[in-house]
């Protein structure tokens, strides 16, 4: 699948998505600094989580973010945190988009919601960049790298998050949380994910540090400049939170782990030849703008295994319930088994 033509743009709202656009245009106009109507909606084709929509008007577009519709897992689909995250990084120049406006009313259009600024660029989801060549190929992997040390350098409190997340623990409450969300969704027993749970919550490793994590930085999540190397904007803050900035980049790692299936996975491809830093190249220039050690990482590499399984079982849950946000859910529902086996296998490189 092609999924940068699958996935990037925009269509017409569906059916079944459709928001009160009075309402919403009525709230813009009271709660968004120099907004003025009339809006014109349409959704952005990629993401499987929270729907995503273009607002169009006269002078400027927007983008709103919602919860999805249907059912809730608990704690699930928080966007207010997101707003929360990109309101606070916006001011000391980290790349993301303009933060407008949060809306905590579920009367407005259905459920809480935020609006922010329109990043303009590239949105690519393939991890091999088949447009670019090797020397930009380089320089955008080396920019994902840099951003995320970037991301990781900040102090929270300096931010205004110190309380954004508990300290310490993070992947102890992380393997909390999402074996939570796993079972609350599980639809057939994994016995590798089973396994996996087992393993990681006897031998999660000692924190080294404590700053911000986006959970779930990957190339798609990304906006590039449309003419250089560059990250403009750093997109889908839903999982963020403050934790072990070491589990976060593991989490960027994963994709050099994953077999590749036109999205942001590269396992098996010719590095070298396309030009793509290597894992360990990746991991020393990490450290190098951290200061940080990278330790563990057989480990590490388990545990995100582990926690895009649960995060793909809850889509699988929502396809089965008929509340899934993207047309491509099914197809991502069907990778629970192979990463939990996966994730297993580096489980046994990090001694299981």
């Amino acid at each position: 699948m092609d999924f940068e033509a699958e996935m990037v743009g925009t269509v017409a709202v569906p059916a079944k998505d459709q928001l009160d656009e009075a309402a919403l245009d009525r709230w813009m106009r009271e709660n968004v600094s120099g907004y003025a109507g009339p809006p014109v909606l349409s959704r952005f084709k990629g993401g499987q989580s929270n729907p995503t929509y273009r607002i169009d008007t006269p002078a400027r577009s927007y983008v709103l973010r919602r919860q999805p519709f249907g059912q809730l897992l608990p704690s699930a689909h928080a966007v207010d945190r997101e707003f929360r995250v990109i309101a606070a990084l916006h001011p000391v120049g980290f790349p993301v988009p303009i933060p407008y406006g949060l809306c905590e009313d579920p009367t407005i259009i259905g459920s809480k919601f935020y609006v922010m600024g329109l990043a303009e660029g590239r949105n690519h989801w393939n991890g091999a960049l088949p447009a670019s060549d090797p020397v930009e190929r380089r320089a955008i992997y080396t920019a994902m790298t840099d951003t995320l040390a970037a991301l990781h350098r900040i102090d929270p409190a300096a931010v205004g998050l110190a309380d954004y997340g508990k300290p310490g623990d993070y992947c102890v409450r992380q393997l909390g949380r999402w074996t939570k969300q796993y079972r609350l969704s599980e639809t057939e027993p994994v016995p590798e994910m089973d396994r996996l749970i087992e393993f990681l919550t006897a031998t999660v490793p000692p924190q080294l540090a404590n700053g911000i994590t986006h959970g779930d930085y990957r190339l798609d999540n990304i906006i590039l400049s449309a003419n250089e190397p560059r990250v403009v904007a750093v997109l889908d803050w839903e999982l963020s939170t403050l934790g072990d900035p070491i589990a976060d980049f593991a989490n960027f790692l994963m994709g050099w782990v994953m077999e590749p299936d036109g999205r942001a996975s590269i396992a098996g491809l010719d590095w070298a030849a396309l030009g793509i830093p290597t894992i360990d190249e990746t991991v020393a220039r990490y450290e190098a703008q951290t200061g940080f050690t990278v330790p563990a990482l057989e480990w590490y590499l388990a545990f995100s295994l582990f926690r895009i399984t649960a995060i793909l079982q809850g889509i699988k849950k929502r396809v089965i319930d008929g509340n899934a946000s993207s047309a491509h859910a099914a197809a991502m529902a069907e990778k629970v088994g192979p990463l939990a086996r996966t994730g297993w296998e580096w489980a046994v490189k990090a001694g299981a």
